[in-house]
This record gives structure tokens, sequence and C-alpha cells, in this order.
């Protein structure tokens, strides 16, 4: 499958081929160029008929239709409504090559074959006759609930998403958000009346772009579906270079991000690509790798947009590569060999020179970093022992070969044993000793063995023989054998114990993190915890600059004038350390310890960043309206101040006679100056309660209707509302608001006093209301200038006027009064811009609860039951 191409021309024995055109919303063109495949396919010859194109009264979309063939539809009565649907009998009856049927999801009305119009085409598919359809991402089955989600709109209208998937070609018509919306503003998707609803609704720019992020990514899935099932029928192995994805081999090991980096840097320079870590461990989960390591691997790649996986293989190279192939990947980052130069020499072909070699048409970059070529510890048969076992098992290799020799040598007669049987004695002697002390013990006690069977049981006994060829082959197959079977014993009994120790440090990261999750205070529980894990008399987190008192004790305090015997101290960030006193940690506990390290370090960062944030910010914010106040108070409220002042040293004067005219108009001049004045000091107290805390709320069900007219009509008389006229869409139809009525009048009257300043005469106001996932939105939408999207937030400060000269109109503290009246009642308030020019601010409040209906005489009942 594929988007785009041709129809295929005549019905016939096979089945019909669909093409849908699929869109994002409402008004991106499917019909339009639905309509327009249609007449080239008839410029072609080809018979093509319109069973049902719906162009919503536009022009445009109109007179594509001219030249085509449109049937009549078929009209069915539901409800006292006329329904028009597709009339299927006549498209089967003429049998055309190809059928335009438009809006694949709808739901026919009853007395038709079928209850959807997608299985109207399904029958015409089935006849032979091609089909192209149009359908938006909304209504595919699969989809329908994330677009509930998105938009607040639940579909009734879908279709199965298996029904699309079996389209031979699928076209995508797209058209940006922005485009989407100046169409709809322009009048070219819904008349005019209805534009204002439709942007503020369905078409708000935060819907259109996810449902075309959605309409993208489900055409994308499609086309590399269609990719793979070609790749596979076809068998191509090699990488096709479609897409950059490039894959990060990761070991665990400390160059660990430097790669993830520089892969990372590969993808931004690509367009569109992936980026993929992955780990690669041994079947028997034993790689050696460090868990804290690769955890923080994990996270810088999810950081940096990047997946992580994890695969399991024995053979590193092939493994890798598999994945590699797997992901149809283009290009492979690993890191350079930290090999030292004596296992290069004696082991020359590594990891990485295996994947440049069977890496094909994969690009295989190997990045240097500053632990290449330092070397990596040798794996020491038996090193992880106790030391008592390292001490043992040299001594039982030399004791127990000599104590089975006496032994052996003392049984005589009818118990003596041939020398086979004696070998087979001093083999399990070896394997013994391999099991107390490791396969280096084990070498010793195969000499040993070697020696005293020479000497005292292959003829002539009493000497060491060595002339005849058959004793040396024996004695040499002898040794060969005790060192491997030791080998081999060692190995399987240090897996063991390295698995019993990975399933414990396991255990312990998983009850670590479900401890964070769990607990309220991040530092006291982790110490706790690493305490209890640990099994430590006390976790101390000291300051490093030695300050007398610790951060943080878990456990009892420890005496520091007698200290414990045994600490254990652990760097946590640059300023602190984790001592640790009680037992002595082997070097097997240390990985673990740094895990818990790692998550104390970052549990103190936050901690401190949180205080530290906490008190920076009212400082801040006390000196910003402090700076903010100073230079407002200077002038705005200078201004009311100086006309009553003047107005009232006017009436006071002696040596003016004025007319009751004029005596009017001073009085006049001074109220509205006091009014102005009182307006200015409520915000200010208002303000001062809201950062202060102390405001009350009365929140109740509330009737935007009844707000409203209240609302207006506290602007004061010269506002230019009277130039400016307010509409008003959908208050009727809102559910009531939660909110405290007196609040929400002056939110309403400062968001329409605001609009209505800016609003150019002759250009209306919109006051629109909507429900939308358990809230109600209200929007007070202007044409005026608008604001810069930069500046949406600055314009919500105190005192911030962007730039307006008109120093008479206030404080400006209209807006950040409204938004923290808004939060205080549970709300928020944001600004968008208005299509076509212009701001909207949408008010969203909680919506208030349904009462729930009490039949009668069910009162009591109730009230009992509760």
């Amino acid at each position: 499958m594929a988007p785009g191409g041709d129809v295929t021309d005549g019905p016939g024995a096979r089945p019909g081929r669909l093409k849908v055109f699929l869109g994002a919303a409402p008004g991106v063109g499917k019909t339009y160029r639905m309509l327009d495949e249609g007449r080239r396919r008839a410029a072609r010859g080809t018979h093509v008929v319109v069973a049902l194109a719906e162009c919503h009264g536009r022009a445009s979309t109109e007179a594509m239709l001219d030249g085509l063939d449109v049937l009549p539809r078929v009209t069915r009565r539901h409800r006292g409504t006329d329904f028009a649907e597709v009339d299927l009998d006549r498209v089967l009856e003429l049998r055309p090559q190809v059928v335009l049927i438009d809006e694949l999801a709808h739901t026919n009305a009853p007395g038709g074959r079928h209850a959807k119009r997608w299985q109207d085409v399904e029958e015409l598919l089935g006849a032979g006759i091609d089909v192209a359809a149009t359908l938006n991402i909304q209504h595919l089955d699969s989809l329908s609930d994330v677009v509930e989600k998105i938009t607040g709109v639940p579909q009734h209208e879908t279709v199965p998403d298996e029904f699309v998937r079996r389209a031979d070609q699928i076209e995508l018509a797209d058209l940006p958000a922005e485009g989407l919306r100046r169409r709809m503003a322009h009048g070219n998707i819904y008349p005019p009346e209805k534009v204002d609803a439709a942007l503020s609704h369905y078409f708000r720019l935060g819907n259109l772009t996810a449902l075309r992020e959605l309409a993208l990514l489900w055409v994308a899935g499609r086309v590399d579906e269609a990719l793979r099932k070609y790749r596979d029928e076809h068998r191509i192995g090699r990488v096709w270079e479609t897409r950059e994805r490039v894959v990060v081999a990761l070991t665990g090991g400390p160059e660990g991000a430097t790669l993830i980096r520089r892969a990372a840097r590969i993808v931004d320079r690509s367009s569109g690509g992936d980026l993929l870590a992955v780990h690669i461990t041994r079947s028997d989960g034993l790689s050696g790798s460090s868990p804290a390591a690769l955890a923080g691997q994990r996270q810088l790649t999810e950081s940096l947009g990047g997946s992580y996986h994890s695969v399991v293989g024995d053979d590193v190279p092939a493994a890798l590569l598999d994945f590699a192939r797997a992901q149809n990947a283009t290009q492979l980052v690993i890191g350079a060999s930290r090999r030292g130069r004596l296992r290069r020499v004696l082991m020359p072909r590594g990891v990485g020179e295996t994947v440049v070699e069977l890496s094909g048409d994969i690009d295989v970059h190997t990045v240097t970093h500053e632990h290449a070529g330092q070397g990596r510890s040798w794996a020491t048969p038996g090193s992880g022992l106790p030391r008592s076992r390292r001490v043992a098992g040299p001594v039982a290799g030399f004791v127990l070969p000599v104590l089975l020799t006496l032994v052996l040598r003392a049984v005589s007669g009818p118990l003596a044993l041939n020398l086979t049987s004696e070998a087979l004695l001093f083999l399990l002697t070896v394997l013994g000793v391999a099991c107390i002390g490791g396969v280096v013990s084990a070498l010793l006690a195969s000499i040993t063995t070697s020696l005293l069977l020479n000497f005292y049981f292959i003829p002539p006994i009493g000497h060491f023989t060595f002339a005849s060829a058959n004793i040396v082959v024996a004695q040499a197959t002898f040794t060969i054998v005790a060192v491997t079977v030791a080998a081999i014993a060692d190995r399987s009994l240090r897996l063991s114990r390295r698995a019993a120790r990975a399933t414990a440090e396991a255990e312990t990261l998983t009850s670590l993190a479900g401890g964070i999750l769990r607990g309220d205070r991040a530092v006291p529980v982790l110490l706790e915890r690493t305490r209890e894990t640990f099994g430590m008399d006390s976790i101390e987190l000291r300051p490093r600059k030695g300050e007398p008192e610790p951060a943080a004790v878990s456990g009892p305090v420890p005496d520091h004038e007698h200290e414990h015997e045994h600490e254990t101290k652990v760097a946590i960030g640059d300023d602190s350390v984790l001592v640790l006193s009680g037992r002595s940690l082997p070097a097997s506990e240390h990985r673990v310890l740094t895990a818990f390290a790692a998550h104390l370090t970052a549990a103190v960062d936050r901690g401190r960043l949180a205080e530290a944030a906490a008190e920076i910010e009212p400082v801040k914010a006390a000196n910003r309206m402090r700076t903010a106040l100073l230079a407002a108070v200077g002038h705005d409220l200078r201004t009311p101040l100086a006309g009553c002042w003047a107005a009232i040293s006017s009436l006071r004067s002696r040596d003016v006679d004025f007319s009751p005219e004029d005596r009017e108009e001073l009085l006049a001049t001074a109220e509205e100056s006091l009014a102005k004045l009182s307006r200015l000091v409520d915000n200010l107290l208002d303000m001062s309660r809201l950062q202060a805390g102390a405001l009350t709320l009365r929140l109740e069900p509330t009737a935007l209707t009844e707000v409203l007219p209240t609302a207006l009509d506290t602007l004061p008389d010269s506002s230019p509302q009277m130039l400016v006229h307010v509409v008003t869409q959908g208050l009727d139809s809102a559910p009531d608001v939660l909110a405290d009525p007196p609040l929400l009048e002056r939110v309403i009257a400062n968001l329409v006093s605001n609009a209505v300043r800016h609003s150019p005469a002759g250009r209306p106001v919109t006051i629109g209301a909507s429900a939308l996932a358990g809230h109600v939105e209200l929007r007070v939408i202007d044409r005026g200038p608008g604001i810069q999207l930069t500046d949406w937030e600055r314009a919500f400060e105190p005192f911030q006027r962007l730039g307006d000269t008109d120093n008479t109109t206030g404080l400006g503290l209209g807006l950040a009064l409204s938004r923290g009246l808004t939060e205080a009642m549970g709300g928020t308030l944001t600004p968008e811009e208005t299509p076509g020019g212009g701001l909207t601010m949408v008010v969203s409040l909680p919506a208030a609860p349904v009462p729930v209906a009490i039949p009668a005489g069910q009162e009591g009942r109730m009230r009992c039951e509760t």
C-alpha cells in the first residue's frame, strides 16, 4: 500500500480497487481531490460516476462536478426528516468503472441494505467496481477515543481500521493547521455566521495540529508496513536508506555517554532520523556490565529522543548486526576498543573488527574516546573467591594428592586397584581441588598427581619414567584432562555465584526503586533503605568541608571519638560524602552501592534546587512587584488625583463664575476621576490579597448568562463599548460553572474591557462558550492588533501594558488580576491568536456538577443509605 497513484480501470472478475483520500479535519480538500481524480480518469475515457459528493456550498468544489456524471441520490425519510443517500442499486445497475463516494464513515438512514456507507462501498468493491472515497482521521475506529480526548467531541461514526488498511491506495490530503484556520476565517469552509464558533471549538490550533500529526503518523505507518512487506516478499536483506536510523552499541562502560552524544549528532544532521541504543547481554545474563552505568546511559538516550533496547546474544557482533538489520539501520556507532596492547597481541580480532568486516552496507563509525586502549582487567580464575579459599586451594592441591597416594599405597592384596582406577581417583581429587580453590589450584594438583602417579604407580615403581612415548602421552593427556575438567568446574561455580549475585542485585535495585516511589521524603527513605540493604550499623550524609553536623543520618548516631573499625565512603555530588559504618563491604557489593549513591545524588540535588528556588522566587517576585508598583503609582494614581484636584479647585475658586453647565461638567470630571481612582485601589487590594493567599472564595454553580450582563454593566460609561458591538455565542447551551459569581464578573469585565479597548470601530467583540472534558471554556474574541506570541506571558505580569501608550486606562493590572482570580477559582486563563488578526482570551473553569434527581418519596431512604 502506498499513498497516491491511480485507480485501476475496468471492472471484471477481480474485486474492485479502493482509493481513500484521508484528511486530518474537514476543509483540507479531500472532496476536491477526489473529484479532481474523477475528472482525470474521465478525461482518459474511463466511465466515472459521482454517487455522492458533499460540496457544502463551496463554489470551487461544486465547479469540479462539471463534466462528471452525477447520479441522483435516493431519499429516505426518518423521524420526519428526509435524508439523501447513495443509490446503491442504481450504481450496481450502471456498473461504472469508477465511482466517487464522499464521507466514508457516514451512517445511512434506515431503509437501505447497509447501516454504514463503508459497507455500501464494500459491496461495490465485491462487484468489481473501483471506488474513490474520502475519510477524516477522527473516523478511524482505533483513533476515535484519542480524538475525543483531544477535541472533547465524541465520534459516533467510525470505520474499521482493517477495512481502510485493505485499500489499494491511500492519499493524504494535508494542510497546515494555520492554513486551515485561515481558510476558515476567509469563509472558504463554513458560512460566516459559523466561523467564530468553529474556530473557538473544533478548529482550535492545538486540535488541528494534533489531528494532523495523527494523520501523518498513521499514513507513515502504512507506508512502513508496505515497505516491510515488500522487502519480506522479495527477501531483501540489504539496508534501504529510506530514513536514517542510527544504532549505537553500548557495553555499559565509561565511554557510553560519548557514543550516545556522537550518534545523536549524526541523527540531528539528518531529517526525521531515529536514534536506537542497544546493549547486547549474554544469554547467561553475566556480561559484567554496570547496571548503574547502563541505567544512566538509557536515561541519556531517552532524553535525546532515542530509544533503548536490550538484546540477548552470546555472539556479540552477530547479535548487534542482526538487530541493526532488523531495524533497517543505516549507520552503526561503536566505541574504539578498550583492550590493552597485550590483549590485542594475543587476540588481534576484537568485536569492533568483526563488526566492521560483517557490516555489509551498514556504515560503521568507530568513535575514539579517552578510555580507548587503556586496557580491561583480565578475568582471573578464582579471583572472586574468598581469601580463605584462595589460600586453602593451593594447599589442598598439594596435600590431597599426597594423602591419596598414602592411602592407595597402604591398600594391598585383594583391595589393590589397577592403574586406571588409581588415575580416576587422582582425577576426582583434582576436580575436588578445583571446587575449593579454582583452576589455578587444580593446575597445581594436576602437576602433583602426575608426578605421584609416575613415581609410585607406573612401573618401574620408585623411579620417574619418561623414556616411553606412551607414558609421556598418557601423563600429558592426564594433565590436560585434569586441567580442562577443573576449569569447567571452576567456571560453572563462578557463573552460579555471579548469577546468584546478579539476581540479588536486581532484587535490591527493584526494592530501591519501589521504596523511592512509595516514600514521601526521598533522602531519608534512601538512607534507611541503603542501611537496611547492606546491613550497616549507621549511615551518614556528611558535608565534605568539615561542617560539624551531618546533612542526614539513618540508624544510631555514630560515636566519632570511637569510630567503627570499618567505614565505607562514597562521594555524593561535589560537596557531600556518604559514610557507611559497620561491617566491611566486599568489592562485589560496591557496584550496587554505587547505584544507591547515584539515586541519593539525584535526590540531594533535587532537594537543594527546590529549596533554593523556594527561597529565591518570593524575593524576585517581591522585587518585581515593588519596582513595578513604584513606577505605576508614580503616574497612574497621580492622573485621576490631578483631574479630581483640578475640578474641585476650580469649583472652590472665587475668581470665576461658572455656569450651571460648567459646574455639572466639573463635578462629573471629579466623580469620574474618583471612580477611576477607586477602581485602581480595588485592583491593587485584590492583587495583594491574591499574592497573600487571603482571598475569600464562595464557589457555587453559576450560569454564564446571569453573570455576563452584570459584568457588562460594570464597564465605565466612557468605554469604547459604545463604538464596538459585543455579540454572544453558545452561552445559553453552556453548562453552569463552579465559580464565585462576583469574582467571575470581575474577570469577564476586565477581559471585555480590554477587548473593546483594542478592537477597531465596527468590528464586534465575540463572547462564546463551550463545554470540553468536564470544563467550560469562555472565549472573549477581539479583532484588534493582537499580541506577539513571545509576549503572551508578559501580558499577564502586573503593571505591564506591552507598549500601550494610553496611560489613562489603568495600572496594567487587568489581565494579571483576571488570571489570578481565575486560577483561585480552579480555572485557567490563556491567550490564543484570533485567525485574521486579534487576540482570544480563553477562560476555562470546572463545570458545575449536575444534581442527581431523587424520586418523590425516596428522600428519606436516600439519606438513610448515605
